[in-house]
């Protein structure tokens, strides 16, 4: 049962992860990681596909092996935390505007002191 339950809690978090990829303020990077860490749990099956998926598993190996995230990921998920808090500053009311940029800047923060992947030679 509760292989179950890890299975069924790595495919809720994939598709926040995945819908995160198309809403400023839904990251991806810690869904992905979360569906990976239950898959591993729960389902070899779901793990080695994950894992051998062209497009989510460079992350997930640069994660496992560096702990360590792409310069890329760090600019894309940078710009759409500010895009997205900019956007509650104009469209929340007061004072709950506030929320989103007080919870984008402390995750921006440690984003950006996590190491950046190696280069290949």
């Amino acid at each position: 049962m509760f292989r179950l339950i890890l299975v069924v809690a790595g495919w809720l978090s994939l598709t926040l992860g995945l819908i995160g990829l198309f809403l400023p303020l839904l990251p991806t990077t810690p869904f992905l990681l979360l569906s990976t860490a239950c898959f591993s749990r729960g389902s070899e099956r779901c793990e080695r596909w994950l894992l051998n998926h062209p497009r989510l598993g460079p992350a997930i190996h640069n994660w496992r092996t560096h702990r360590a995230v792409s310069r890329r990921t760090k600019q894309l998920a940078t710009l759409t935390m500010l895009l997205g808090s900019t956007l509650a500053l104009y469209q929340l009311p007061s004072p709950w505007c506030w929320l989103p940029p007080l919870i984008c800047t402390p995750i921006a923060c440690w984003l950006w002191q996590l190491p950046i992947v190696p280069q290949r030679n």
